[in-house]
């Protein structure tokens, strides 16, 4: 329920009523009883065209109550967002691999889209994480600033962030600039308090070469010291001030060439070698 619920309220960029969360709940509650795993489909021909009344409301009321969520969720079974989230997984988690990465790169052009299918993959993964015997796990959100963007998802997050040690997991966020956390939302609005959250909630920062500008911002943001704001635009590839809780070092990383060539993304701006 947990899942449709952020879908629906991804798709109509609002949170969901009451009314709405009971039709909801009771479009499920009819999926379940026609499919041991109940496709969207089926939730969403259950919301325009309920065949049973719930314990709250007659079928005309669940039908009014449900159909404006109900015609968000049908674009992506029939709309234009169709064609992902309408069938069963084909995907299956597997504990004893060593990494799994959730690969956005061919989805583009759409925020919503993105939000939709991060939404899935975070409850996908959280099923996973809450296992007690999935183990321990780092969980990177790589190019964090398309995910910060979406208040569902900033929420899931902060859950992340809260319930670590509980879960057994460490989570690393990969932003460009600190800057980027004040492009969430509204200043005052709830996206902006989680997305501050999250840097409150984190206990080591890594900064790498920043501009002097930038490196003042981030100064401010992050408590530097003066001499630690000095550093940052005198970085060289490959440098990283590392900040643990008030202690500050700066570290040179060193990696292998085929770390390198894993994480090479100026491929392209070097040009083709024949």
């Amino acid at each position: 329920m947990r899942l449709l619920g952020a879908l629906a309220e991804s798709t109509l960029g609002r949170s969901l009523g009451a009314t709405e969360r009971s039709a909801l709940d009771a479009a499920l509650a009819d999926a379940n009883s026609r499919r041991a795993v109940p496709l969207l489909p089926l939730v969403v021909d259950a919301m325009l065209d309920p065949q049973r009344p719930s314990a709250e409301s007659n079928v005309e009321q669940l039908r009014a109550d449900g159909r404006e969520a109900a015609h968000a969720l049908a674009r992506l079974v029939r709309g234009d967002l169709a064609g992902l989230f309408d069938g069963p997984s084909t995907i299956g988690f597997d504990p004893s691999l060593p990494m799994l990465s959730v690969d956005l790169s061919a989805i583009s052009g759409s925020d919503t889209l993105i939000g939709l299918v991060m939404t899935c993959a975070s409850a996908w993964m959280e099923a996973a994480l809450a296992d007690p015997d999935g183990g321990q796990r780092l969980v990177v959100y790589d190019e964090a600033w398309r995910l910060l963007a979406q208040p569902a998802l900033l929420a899931r997050m902060q859950a992340h962030w809260k319930l670590s040690r509980h879960w057994g997991i460490a989570n690393l966020m990969v932003v460009h600039r600190v800057s980027d956390l004040d492009a969430v939302g509204e200043a005052g609005s709830q996206s902006r308090g989680l997305a501050q959250g999250l840097l409150g909630d984190t206990a080591t920062r890594i900064l790498y070469n920043e501009p002097f500008d930038e490196a003042q911002a981030a100064g401010k943001v992050l408590g530097l010291t003066s001499v630690e704001i000095s550093q940052l635009p005198e970085l060289a590839k490959g440098e990283g001030l590392w900040r643990v809780n008030e202690r500050a070092f700066v570290v040179r990383h060193l990696c292998t060439p085929g770390e390198l060539a894993t994480f090479d993304t100026d491929a392209r701006m070097a040009g083709q070698q024949r």
